[in-house]
């Protein structure tokens, strides 16, 4: 079904279609056991019956309506402490890749949920392997919701509901992993310092006063990036707090 031919030197090669399976990321994490897995091994499937999202949420998706897959990185380059690093590159290659498609409106909410017009239109579930304070391998899966229109969640849209027509999905598949192996190869020569201010650049809420829920109370602040290990920073008032996932949860008002 998924015929590659994007110009990519290792992403998406070899590409192992699957009609159905319960996760492509569980597919991926028992591959990357093999000490022969190649770097680049990507697995799509068509439908899967028990997608990951972060928090321990489940991926709602229709058969055969959006791109589904998980990708094999070998990012031993980066120390553990560095790890955000690569949550920073997919974030920004999901929405670059979307960006060519809807615009500026296209959003990376911290830490790697894309966003359009405040609702969701991909999640990524990255799971890291480390050994010998070294990440040995990276099992990266992304979910984009492409021709879906309807959702049970009220919080979700895809491409084709924004733009009222469907998309082949094989395109935009090879688009997206040469934009993927563009940043990649700038974060393995240590190029994270222009990644990063793109990311941040195009963070969910960054420059807008709103409100955040910490475990201690609700903070009235304004997103302006995170810090060196991925922490989010908020400024309130002239103090600036710095949070790790699950310290903080966005507040569905802002203050105008």
């Amino acid at each position: 079904m998924y015929n590659i031919t994007a110009n990519t030197l290792f992403i998406g090669k070899p590409l192992i279609y699957l009609p159905s399976c319960h996760s492509t990321n569980d597919i991926a994490a028992e591959m990357v056991q093999s000490p022969n897995i190649t770097e680049g091994t990507t697995i799509i499937a068509n439908f899967q019956t028990a997608g990951k999202g972060q928090r321990g949420n489940s991926w709602e998706s229709q058969e055969g309506k959006n791109l589904m897959f998980s990708i094999i990185l070998k990012p031993s380059f980066l120390s553990p402490t560095e790890q955000f690093q690569l949550n920073i590159t997919i974030s920004l290659s999901v929405s670059e890749f979307l960006t060519t498609y809807l615009g500026k409106k296209i959003k990376v909410k911290w830490p790697n949920d894309i966003f359009f017009e405040d609702k969701k239109i991909c999640g990524i579930l990255i799971q890291n392997f480390i050994k010998s304070s070294k990440i040995e391998t990276s099992v990266v899966g992304i979910g984009i919701n492409i021709n879906q229109i309807e959702f049970s969640e009220g919080k979700a849209t895809s491409l084709a509901r924004a733009l009222e027509k469907e998309f082949d999905r094989n395109i935009l598949l090879n688009e997206f992993l040469v934009i993927l192996e563009r940043n990649y190869l700038q974060l393995r020569t240590g190029r994270i310092e222009n990644l990063k201010s793109r990311y941040i650049e195009n963070l969910y809420k960054r420059g807008e006063t709103g409100f955040y829920k910490t475990k201690e109370n609700v903070l009235k602040g304004m997103i302006i990036g995170v810090d060196g290990i991925g922490q989010l920073l908020i400024k309130e008032n002239e103090n600036i707090h710095s949070f790790q996932f699950k310290e903080v949860e966005f507040l569905n008002f802002i203050d105008k």
